[in-house]
């Protein structure tokens, strides 16, 4: 109110153009200062130093894979925006074979853990956290020897605290949590959860439903989705574990392919060991299993692996009596779903009928054959292959009630852009916002330097403008009086 009376009492007072051309000018370089001000204050941007680092060791049942993810400091609505930036198979098996030598585990992750150091800048390491969840492998170890779980657990941790980062917790997850953390992944990677708009902003897409998710692993597997109505969970593990029948004929492995197993390693672990011969086992014994390559017979095999009978009165229902609401969407299956897609020539998504043709015809080759249609030939996969699409066909047909018309719904994929579809990721997309901020750096809409010549700048025009009116003001006021005392002079006279 004050500046607006001086404003109309100077145009009263003043009435030649350069006045209030002055005036202008004063009462523009007075708004742009007071507006450049409260931007300056009111819209600063949090920002933390440099990008962010995080590392999870999947230790799962076959083998152990590290992932390493990057975030920039500031958040999208809470959550990091996290991309993998690098990933390596750990040499070996799982760490559930260091049962009876723990202390040997983690110098498998030696190889690994050099390239990861190499690929984080030093100056970061202490500030990274390194996370190992174990899977489905350490799970049946603990069923059956829990001290020897927490022994290898235990050695693990004694090696990443030895180690530069920031090392947080080993633990094995739950069966539950590896299938929700992979939902996670799939959804993120997607874009079901944030997108970036126009202005290059993360903001929450709207309209898109969420993507189910299908992970087959070495011992489990895990199926999540959004249901359509609430349901009460069942406090049992949803995964179940299974393993090929034992006889001297596997009609699920390639013709003319011959190998051999102890009895260890055929009946040692927990899905078997109810099938051990208890009068005449001896783990030392040497069991000769020889292909025959019959698909058909290998499809009745497998599905006797199942207990689909104990679902026959209840709708909701998979196999062996766990409860599962209708599927409905779209899916996309990882993992060992996408493995044994991939060495028919399969991925994306395709009909029913297309994948058991391909398994018909793959499973149909002698082991020669094998070795010159693979491109990337690994024997303990190569054997499997057969096996694993008819217990896939189960799974998905027989148990999860995928029928010809919704299989082509379900996309068989590796990774999205540059990141693997994993449980991992989503455990990291957790855990980043249990990482504390360090301390905030201010960033500005205008820089400081820049700020503090723009408001001079105007306030220097601010100030000549004021000088200016006051000089004619006075100068005014003088002239009046001199005509005045001019005035006095004439009359007198």
């Amino acid at each position: 109110m004050c500046l607006l009376g001086f404003l109309i009492l100077g145009l009263k007072v003043l009435s030649r153009t350069p006045a209030i051309i002055a005036l202008v000018v004063l009462f523009l370089s007075i708004v742009v200062f007071m507006a450049i001000t409260l931007i300056q204050t009111h819209q600063k941007e949090v920002l933390f130093p440099g990008p962010k680092y995080g590392i999870v060791l999947d230790a799962g049942s076959s083998r152990t894979t590290i992932y390493v993810y990057q975030w920039p400091a500031e958040k999208a609505n809470n959550t990091g925006v996290v991309s993998q930036t690098f990933k390596c198979n750990v040499k070996g098996s799982g760490i559930s074979k260091y049962a009876e030598n723990p202390q040997d585990a983690p110098k498998a992750f030696e190889d690994c853990m050099q390239k990861v150091k190499g690929h984080i800048p030093v100056h970061l390491h202490g500030s990274t956290c390194i996370y190992l969840g174990a899977t489905a492998g350490m799970r049946l170890l603990r069923l059956q020897n829990e001290t020897a779980a927490n022994e290898v657990l235990e050695s693990i941790e004694n090696y990443f605290e030895s180690q530069p980062f920031d090392f947080r917790d080993a633990q094995i997850i739950s069966g539950q949590e590896e299938g929700i953390y992979g939902w996670i992944t799939a959804n993120y990677l997607m874009g079901n959860f944030l997108e970036k708009s126009l202005w290059h902003m993360w903001v929450h897409p709207t309209g898109k439903e969420t993507t189910g998710a299908l992970d087959l692993g070495g011992a489990s597997t895990q199926i999540s989705f959004a249901a359509e109505e609430k349901v009460g969970l069942n406090t049992s593990d949803i995964m179940k574990d299974y393993t090929t029948e034992t006889t001297f004929t596997n009609p699920c492995y390639p013709q003319n392919y011959i190998t051999t197993f102890t009895e260890a390693q055929v009946f040692g672990s927990l899905c078997t060991e109810d099938l051990r011969p208890s009068e005449r086992y001896n783990p030392n014994n040497i069991i000769t299993f020889e292909g025959t390559g019959d698909p058909s017979l290998c499809r009745e095999k497998v599905a006797f692996l199942f207990n689909f009978s104990a679902c026959r009165d209840h709708e909701a229902c998979s196999f062996d009596g766990v409860y599962q609401p209708r599927v409905k969407g779209s899916f996309v299956a990882f993992a060992g779903f996408y493995y044994t897609a991939n060495a028919f020539n399969l991925s994306g998504s395709f009909s029913l009928h297309t994948f058991n043709l391909s398994t018909w015809n793959f499973c149909s080759k002698n082991w020669t054959q094998l070795l010159l249609l693979l491109p990337r030939f690994d024997e303990q996969y190569a054997r499997s292959y057969c096996f694993s699409a008819h217990y896939i066909y189960h799974l998905l047909v027989s148990g999860y009630k995928f029928t010809e018309e919704s299989w082509p719904q379900i996309h068989f994929k590796k990774e999205v852009g540059n990141s693997s579809i994993a449980w991992s990721l989503g455990y990291m997309l957790s855990l980043t916002n249990q990482i504390p901020a360090e301390s905030p750096l201010i960033h500005l809409p205008i820089e400081p330097p820049a700020f503090v010549g723009t408001l001079a700048s105007f306030a220097a025009v601010a100030l000549l403008c004021l000088t200016y009116l006051v000089y004619l003001c006075v100068s005014s006021r003088s002239q009046r009086r001199s005509q005045h005392a001019l005035d006095n002079m004439v009359d007198s006279e």
